[in-house]
């Protein structure tokens, strides 16, 4: 990835790599959305699959499907909206064919269209907006906030990426103006104990300390997620002020107390 290309200079280097989906079938779920998506392939084994979308102004994003063995007990905090615009319908049939069906969550008359991945997980197709221009397929990534100001600060300082003009309350982007946008919206509900089924991971830059990235987390309103029980990893699991997962990564080639 490249990673020259920086909004506003927040005192840290990080960015945001992995966009991860618990799954009970990864690689049933991830096939579906690397079709959907046009993705490539990175890793198919029995308890993950790993697929790139390769996106305009030189980064990645990567879809990372993990086994879990629990179906969702909550409502999904973040979720993905796809690039329809003029395409809607064709789009929606494409999808519908690979293995999707039609979701009504209370939508009424909505110009996007609501549908359900092969485990249920929510997506929709969303109709044209301007705003939407050069992302590629996936148009945005909507994330459950309890205070969408406040979120949009914390997030801009984690990834680097800055506002942009959008229908939600808050969006950011990548500084190149290419790619999803993040989308902080509020939220039906506060987030309940169990852990979100989609999260996103953001990756250190060389020369940045994990210690010191935490003590801004902490001191931004993020909390540190206690995963002692699963040994030594190689990244450091966190919530952001609104009680949402994300993890942040170790820097490429070194291991992270």
């Amino acid at each position: 990835m490249t990673a020259t290309v920086r909004g506003p200079d927040y005192g840290v280097r990080m960015y945001l790599e992995n966009l991860v989906i618990d799954a009970l079938y990864p690689q049933r779920l991830g096939r579906f959305w690397e079709e959907a998506l046009g993705t490539e392939r990175l890793t198919d084994v029995p308890e993950g699959f790993e697929t790139r979308l390769d996106l305009d102004g030189g980064w990645y994003l990567d879809l990372c499907f993990q086994r879990v063995p629990e179906p969702a007990s909550e409502p999904p905090r973040l979720h993905v909206d796809l690039l329809g615009g003029p395409a809607q319908a064709d789009v929606v049939e494409r999808l519908l064919a690979l293995g999707a069906r039609h979701l009504d969550i209370g939508q009424g008359d909505a110009p996007w269209v609501v549908l359900a991945d092969p485990e249920g997980n929510p997506c929709c197709v969303m109709e044209h907006r301007e705003e939407y221009a050069g992302t590629g397929p996936i148009a945005a990534l909507p994330l459950d906030s309890a205070d969408p100001d406040r979120d949009a600060e914390f997030w801009a300082w984690l990834t680097g990426w800055t506002d942009v003009p959008a229908t939600a309350p808050r969006a950011l982007r990548h500084p190149s103006r290419t790619g999803p946008l993040l989308e902080l919206c509020p939220e039906a509900r506060p987030k309940g104990a169990a852990k979100i089924r989609w999260h996103l991971d953001v990756r250190l830059e060389a020369g940045e300390d994990a210690d010191a990235v935490e003590a801004d987390v902490l001191a931004r309103g993020g909390r540190r997620v206690d995963t002692s029980a699963w040994g030594d990893l190689p990244w450091r699991t966190y919530l952001d002020p609104s009680g949402n997962e994300f993890c942040v990564l170790s820097v490429p080639g070194a291991e992270q107390a």
